[in-house]
C-alpha cells in the first residue's frame, strides 16, 4: 500500500485552500472511495477553489456549470443532432463528460435538470435517445448549494442526496487565515499536477481492497440499524448509504497509512456520510433537533467494539 500520492494531492490543495485541512482530507477520501461530494455552505468560502485545485492536482479534466433555472437536462447529459454531412444523428457531449464535474449551486435549477445527474452519478454513464455514453474514468461530481435563503431554490430529492457519499460544510476561515488571504499571501495555483489519473485509479483499487474486521462490519450494521429504529427519524439510511459509508471508512483509514479499518475511522466519518440521508420526524423538527445531533446521539449509544490480537 502506497498512499504518498494521496498525501501529495492533499498538500497541494492545501496551498490554495487555507485553514480547511479537515475538509480537504474528507474530499480526498471521498474521491478515493469512488464517491461524490456535496458541499453545503454560504458563497465565497472557497468551494470552487477547492474543486479547481483537486482537478489540477490529479490531472483531471473539469467542467463547471453554474446552475440556474434555465439550465436544461441536455446541457448536462448531451444531445443528438442531425449531421447533414454524414446523414446521421451524432451525439454531442454534455458538461458531465469529464473527470470532475463541478455543479455550482445545484439547488438553483429545476428538479428536472437536477435529476439529469442521477444516472451519471450512480452508473458513470448517460443515456441519450436510447444510447449509453460512458463518462471518463475516474469521474467525480462536486456539487455546492447555499443553505441560506430559499428564493429561487429547489431542494434536492432524497434519491439524489443519497447518491452523494458525503455532505460537508467548509465554514468561515479563522481570523489569522483570513488575514493571510486578504494580504494576498495565498495566490491561485495554475497547472500544478502531482499525480496522474492512472495513479489515482491505482489508489482507488487499493482502497477497495482494505481490510475490515467482522466485528467492525457488525458495528457499522448497528449504527445503520439505529437510524432506522430512531423515533426521531421517519427515514433511515438505505443499503446504498451503508455501502457508501463503508467505502468511506476504508478511504479514511487509507489516508492514515493503514491497510485496515479501526473503530475511530468509522465513528469519525459517520455524521458526514449519514446526516444528509436522514429524514427527520415531526417530533425532531418540533424539538429543533438536527440530523447531525441525531448522528452524535447514535454514536454515543452504540458501543464501539474493542479489537484485540485474538480478534
Amino acid at each position: 500500500m502506497d498512499n504518498k500520492g494521496a498525501v501529495a494531492v492533499i498538500n497541494e490543495v492545501r496551498k490554495s485552500v487555507i485553514g480547511k485541512d479537515v475538509c480537504v482530507i474528507k474530499v480526498m477520501a471521498a474521491i478515493l472511495a469512488g464517491g461524490h461530494i456535496l458541499i453545503e455552505d454560504i458563497p465565497g468560502v472557497g468551494k470552487t477553489t477547492m474543486a479547481n485545485a483537486f482537478s489540477k492536482a490529479m490531472e483531471m479534466s473539469q467542467h463547471r456549470v453554474q446552475f440556474t433555472p434555465d439550465v436544461m437536462p441536455a446541457d448536462i447529459t448531451g444531445f443528438t443532432m442531425y449531421d447533414a454531412a454524414s446523414g446521421k444523428f451524432v451525439y454531442r457531449e454534455g458538461a458531465a463528460m469529464c473527470n470532475l464535474f463541478l455543479a455550482d449551486e445545484i439547488n438553483r435549477t429545476s428538479p428536472k435538470t437536477q435529476s439529469a445527474l442521477l444516472q451519471v452519478m450512480e452508473e458513470s454513464k448517460v443515456t441519450v435517445d436510447g444510447e449509453d455514453h460512458l463518462v471518463p474514468d475516474p469521474f467525480v461530481v462536486i456539487a455546492t448549494q447555499n443553505p441560506i435563503g430559499s428564493a429561487g431554490t429547489q431542494r434536492l430529492p432524497m434519491s439524489q442526496l443519497d447518491r452523494f457519499m458525503i455532505c460537508i460544510s467548509m465554514g468561515y476561515p479563522d481570523i489569522q487565515d483570513e488575514i493571510e488571504i486578504v494580504k494576498g499571501k495565498v495566490q491561485p495555483r495554475e497547472n500544478v499536477t502531482v499525480i496522474s489519473q492512472n495513479e489515482l485509479l491505482r489508489m482507488k483499487a487499493e482502497v477497495n481492497g482494505m481490510f475490515i474486521h467482522d466485528a467492525l462490519y457488525q458495528y457499522i450494521g448497528r449504527l445503520i440499524q439505529a437510524t432506522r429504529e430512531s423515533d426521531l427519524l421517519d427515514l433511515g439510511v438505505s443499503p446504498r448509504g451503508t455501502i457508501a459509508f463503508t467505502r468511506m471508512c476504508k478511504a479514511m483509514a487509507y489516508l492514515k497509512g493503514r491497510d485496515y479499518v479501526l473503530p475511530d475511522d468509522i465513528a469519525g466519518i459517520f455524521p458526514d456520510c449519514i446526516a444528509h440521508r436522514l429524514v427527520l420526524s415531526k417530533k425532531a423538527r418540533i424539538s429543533g433537533i438536527t440530523a447531525d445531533e441525531i448522528c452524535q446521539n447514535i454514536l454515543a449509544q452504540v458501543k464501539k467494539p474493542v479489537l484485540t490480537k485474538k480478534n
